[in-house]
């Protein structure tokens, strides 16, 4: 008998409070190692605690937490030495160039001179950051700073990286290049914990999502297990003439004609089983369609089913609080 592989990151029963005011209400995670696992929520949901916790950055209340196999709370140096972080807010030093960050963030590690010196060109290379290494990181665009953000992450080699909302503020461009570094060192074995406020983002990227509000985790699972969570899926069959409709509508009396498009909009989760058994309706009332598409709920949906929040609930650019953007700070955490 085989065991299940040690996840990567482990919490049972986190909890965390300030004062009145409980931030983590008894959360409980599991993070396959190798994966991407993405925590989804409105401001002032227990995100970036939730983060600070796992990242030894403050301590939780109660509860147990364990990263890359360590205890948070007895090996935080362990911990630090296995785990990359990259803020909501970069940590980019704008007066050094792109090579003295990674030059400083190597130092910090206590790399040698020479490994150091080489590590920085290879993650130059990696970043596509070349040609901007040599030049101060103030007259870098904002994904590039990310880009180097990242790289800097990296000095160190760790095996799980926390990513708190990194794309926030870039353009679609620079964001699809994240995405893409994202997913390349997934593919490298490293396990990466995301939060972020694009439901799109958690929907391309994660394997799984985990939607905290109000300290409380109030649905967890794949894209596509979320989705079933909330009612709304349907098909749509489209007809070639109003008399077809009419028919169809004898026999699929659960379904909501529009006479105007010729078109009937039939209630299905989109699972396998229930289009078979949709088609053999059609089929034995010998209906012509002239076209089918199968329409499901999004995140965005699931977002506001979940927590009652409306999608305007997850702004663009919504930052709750300042931080501080020197690397030293980053190498702390670490």
């Amino acid at each position: 008998m085989t065991s299940s592989p040690r996840p990567a990151i482990a919490v049972t029963g986190l909890h965390k409070a300030y004062g009145d005011k409980v931030v983590l209400d008894g959360i409980d995670l599991n993070v396959a190692a190798g994966s991407i696992f993405a925590l989804l929520g409105p401001n002032g949901a227990g995100k970036t605690t939730a983060v600070q916790i796992l990242t030894t950055y403050i301590t939780a209340d109660s509860g147990e937490v364990e990263v890359a196999g360590h205890k948070v709370n007895q090996q935080p140096d362990a911990v630090r030495a296995a785990i990359g972080v990259t803020g909501q807010f970069s940590a980019v030093d704008g007066l050094l160039t792109g090579e003295e960050n990674l030059l400083l963030m190597a130092n910090l590690h206590h790399l040698p001179k020479l490994a150091g010196r080489r590590l920085a060109t290879e993650l130059l290379e990696k970043f596509d950051l070349v040609e901007a290494g040599k030049k101060p990181a103030s007259t870098y665009s904002g994904g590039m700073k990310r880009r180097l953000d990242l790289a800097m992450s990296l000095v160190g080699d760790p095996r799980i990286i926390f990513l708190d909302e990194p794309t926030t503020g870039l353009d679609p461009r620079s964001r699809q290049t994240v995405w893409e570094i994202i997913r390349g060192l997934v593919a490298e074995g490293v396990t990466i914990f995301l939060t972020t406020q694009y439901l799109e983002e958690a929907d391309r990227l994660a394997d799984r999502i985990a939607v905290l509000d109000g300290g409380k985790l109030v649905a967890q699972g794949t894209a596509e297990e979320l989705k079933r969570l909330v009612p709304g899926g349907h098909v749509r069959l489209q007809f070639a003439d109003s008399a077809e409709l009419a028919l169809a509508v004898q026999h699929l009396r659960d379904a909501a004609p529009d006479q105007d498009s010729l078109s009937l909009r039939v209630p299905n989760d989109g699972t396998v089983h229930s289009l078979r058994a949709l088609l053999a309706r059609l089929d034995d009332a010998s209906l012509e369609v002239e076209s089918l598409s199968v329409h499901t709920p999004d995140l965005d949906d699931v977002f506001f089913a979940v927590t009652g929040q409306p999608k305007t609930a997850i702004p663009a650019n919504a930052h709750a609080n300042a931080a501080s953007t020197d690397a030293t700070e980053k190498a702390t955490i670490r």
